[in-house]
């Protein structure tokens, strides 16, 4: 149960950081997607909401499924920066790592799902 309020909890506040460092989303966000500060603004009011229907068991099911398929999603980002000219001066592996830990934050979303 405590792994369960550590995820709503670490989803509510970076969900909460979307709002306060709009910024530091800004050059990580695709070329080709439109509204750049909508679509961060949208991302974190979904990890707010999720962060915390996890803690509540009437909303858990439906939250938990919810975080993976916001975590399918934000793979999108995470793609997108392992080209040539989107890397934003990170290293090539510290890139590549993100998506091995996506993964296993989705799983961690699925094995809680009741």
């Amino acid at each position: 149960m405590i792994q369960l309020y550590c995820m709503g909890g670490i989803y509510f506040i970076l969900g909460i950081v979307h709002f306060t460092h709009t910024g530091f989303y800004r050059p990580l966000m695709p070329k080709f997607l439109p509204a750049h500060d909508a679509l961060i603004y949208w991302s974190g009011i979904a990890e707010i909401a999720l962060g915390l229907g996890v803690l509540f068991p009437v909303t858990r099911s439906i939250a938990l499924w919810g975080i993976i398929a916001m975590l399918a999603v934000f793979l999108l980002v995470h793609v997108n920066m392992l080209l040539p000219g989107n890397r934003l001066g990170m290293s090539l592996w510290a890139l590549g790592l993100r998506i091995p830990i996506q993964f296993a934050l989705m799983y961690w979303a699925y094995v809680n799902i009741p």
